[in-house]
């Protein structure tokens, strides 16, 4: 049975919630949602005003985790001023999941890669998983979507070192690539598993610049804005978005898809799949 992915190429903050409506999956629980808190100087991150209508429709918190590189981010400290900075913290209720540790450990039994995920504690408070994200290239997968709040996203800064290292937190920025890619899906399996299929996935692709949110100084967008997405399956999500692109005319595209195709983006995707968290064959329904 094929995925289904909900698409608008309407751009609102009231298009997304009533995709989300459309959708019709129940949240139980304890609702964390997964935004990109931005790095400071970025402008190209969706502002949290953007989210307010589906974050009160689901009354859930937000939630987020620091980096493993040096920035506004990478310790507790930081990424609390960066989080209330940015206006996220002045509106939601936000829980900073590593602010202090243990990590909580997932483990990976299948994983092709890595066999454990470092994640933010915190995460076990939560009972399902609401994950908001803003499409755009990465200098380093390629794209970032949904599997990458997955696995990145939510995993600690120790957890998100040991993701790009391949296992081997040495090898932080020297990993051989398509392990990197491959344990990002390793890990984004592991956070689904936690929550036992119970999440909801929102990718918004506008501000489409090569360069993902985490980044200080970022390309400016090379694409017109394409549209917001919705599924229950992380994987056709973002093969739906990778699709878009492919089929736009803009004359940006070509910028945009050779920093996916250079950094065999399509491998993260297509690694998920091979997991079976999700399926990269879908249908695509068009909401106006």
């Amino acid at each position: 049975m094929q995925a289904k992915v909900y698409f608008s190429p309407t751009v609102t903050p009231e298009k997304v919630l009533e995709m989300y409506r459309l959708l019709g999956k129940k949240l139980p629980g304890k609702v964390a949602i997964k935004v990109h808190s931005g790095e400071e100087g970025n402008q190209n991150f969706i502002r949290p005003a953007f989210w307010k209508p589906v974050v009160e429709e689901v009354g859930g918190t937000v939630v987020e985790c620091n980096t493993a590189y040096e920035g506004s981010r990478d310790v507790t400290e930081r990424h609390v001023a960066t989080l209330k900075k940015h206006g996220w913290s002045g509106m939601y209720t936000v829980d900073l999941l590593d602010a202090t540790g243990p990590d909580l450990v997932l483990p990976i039994p299948n994983g092709k890669v890595i066999h454990q995920n470092f994640v933010g504690k915190d995460l076990k408070n939560y009972d399902s998983l609401l994950v908001l994200s803003h499409f755009k290239g990465h200098p380093m997968g390629g794209y970032g979507g949904a599997l990458k709040q997955l696995s990145i996203g939510i995993a600690s800064s120790k957890g998100k070192q040991y993701i790009h290292g391949a296992g081997d937190m040495e090898a932080f920025w020297s990993s051989d690539h398509d392990s990197f890619l491959e344990s990002m899906a390793d890990a984004a399996s592991s956070v689904v598993e936690f929550f036992h299929g119970n999440a909801v996935y929102v990718n918004v692709m506008m501000n489409l610049s090569v360069d993902c949110d985490c980044c200080a100084v970022a390309e400016d967008p090379c694409m017109k804005d394409i549209g917001v997405l919705i599924s229950d399956d992380p994987v056709a999500i973002d093969q739906a978005c990778l699709d878009l692109v492919y089929a736009s005319d803009d004359p940006g595209k070509a910028h945009f898809l050779e920093r996916v195709e250079s950094r065999n983006g399509i491998h993260t995707v297509e690694a998920a799949e091979a997991l079976g968290i999700g399926s990269r064959q879908y249908q695509l329904i068009r909401v106006d």
